[in-house]
């Protein structure tokens, strides 16, 4: 159903209960319907806030299998209750996340069915990780149009109908070559040259018009490349400082796709989780843009690799460069400018390098290491 037929619809049926307001503009009567949670003061910490059982937030994640996913998940359900966060994809759950909590299908390029799922389930907040990444896209520019638009498009207009809280993941693919790239501010020309950042570009964007034309709350962060022990790499250009922790150490050795030399801003997943969170918490008035960059660290294959072979200096280390994803490396950032969410929501990172290698270390454990060596 197009957006403004359902603006239309709403704001007839608070006209017709609300006896006086028929003077009220679209606007007004569209962001009365909206909940908002209860929101922490801009100078609270993190770990201090507690919600209560009345106030919590009602969340869906799409897309939710993947890495991001259910790794949020496992956080706001800490954090929030467990059944107050419901995972959804279109995929089967393995039986530890099934069982972790509430899960549904939910296509997102079936309207009816994701509108569905947000009524019946009172959802207030809506966290949108269903998309396809840059090298998966490129492969298959259809489908990666058809998700990452035509899903976001739905997304958007459900969001927009009920007043929900909607959180849509940017990257550092959102930039292109002609961008400043060390650092990348905030605010610059974004002329990206892969399916998945012109998709993303349009998501910014197209939350940004919601949220000025409609009210809607949206909320967006640029996702540097991020790291995670406890799930494979999954089509991204950035996955190789993934897969390096694997390969190393199931074989001792390790080709890296991309030369020794490119540098790109990168995360530790618990932070990119926790920035989430803090984002979706923060005052409304506090944000003074809807698309932040966020960072911790930027460094190379080599330095990487380097950082690793000093716990495990067996790992040998070689280049065979993929000249598609060497290419849209070459096209992205080196190095963010997360100022303005410094700034604006005290967004600070606890991983930089060292602490990265050896928090992946332990995830595998040192038995796992031994038994490879001996």
């Amino acid at each position: 159903m197009p957006v403004m037929r359902i603006f239309s619809k709403v704001a007839k049926q608070a006209l017709l209960s609300t006896p006086g307001c028929g003077c009220q503009p679209l606007t007004v009567a569209v962001r009365n319907i909206s909940f908002s949670p209860r929101q922490v003061t801009s100078d609270a910490s993190f770990h201090s806030v507690s919600f209560s059982e009345t106030d919590h937030p009602k969340v869906l994640i799409t897309g939710g299998l993947g890495q991001l996913g259910v790794g949020l998940a496992k956080l706001l359900r800490k954090r929030y209750g467990k059944n107050n966060v419901i995972l959804s994809d279109i995929r089967k759950p393995q039986n530890s996340v099934f069982h972790s909590g509430p899960f549904i299908y939910s296509d997102i390029l079936d309207y009816k069915n994701l509108r569905e799922i947000v009524v019946n389930n009172r959802i207030t907040w809506l966290v949108h990780y269903s998309a396809l990444l840059s090298a998966v896209g490129e492969a298959n520019v259809a489908l990666a149009r058809s998700v990452n638009i035509t899903g976001l498009h739905n997304i958007l207009d459900i969001a927009a109908e009920h007043g929900l809280r909607l959180f849509v993941p940017s990257t550092i693919g959102a930039f292109g070559p002609t961008s400043p790239r060390n650092p990348t501010p905030d605010l610059c020309v974004q002329r990206p040259r892969t399916i998945y950042g012109v998709s993303k570009v349009h998501a910014e964007l197209m939350g940004e018009y919601y949220h000025h034309r409609y009210g809607l709350d949206f909320r967006c962060l640029r996702y540097p490349g991020i790291i995670s022990a406890d799930s494979m790499p999954g089509g991204g250009t950035t996955d190789y400082a993934v897969q390096i922790f694997h390969d190393a150490i199931k074989t001792g050795k390790f080709e890296c796709n991309l030369r020794p030399d490119t540098r790109l801003p990168m995360m530790y997943i618990d932070d990119c989780l926790r920035a989430t969170l803090e984002v979706m918490e923060a005052p409304a008035e506090t944000l003074s843009m809807r698309t932040y960059n966020i960072n911790a660290m930027s460094f190379t294959p080599e330095e990487l690799a380097q950082e690793l072979q000093k716990q495990m200096p067996e790992l040998e280390v070689t280049y065979e460069v993929d000249p598609v994803r060497q290419a849209i490396a070459d096209s992205w950032p080196m190095n963010f400018d997360d100022s303005n969410a410094r700034n604006d929501w005290a967004w600070k990172h606890d991983y930089d390098l060292p602490e990265l290698v050896q928090t992946m270390l332990n995830f595998f454990g040192s038995e796992t290491r031994m038994a490879r060596f001996n």
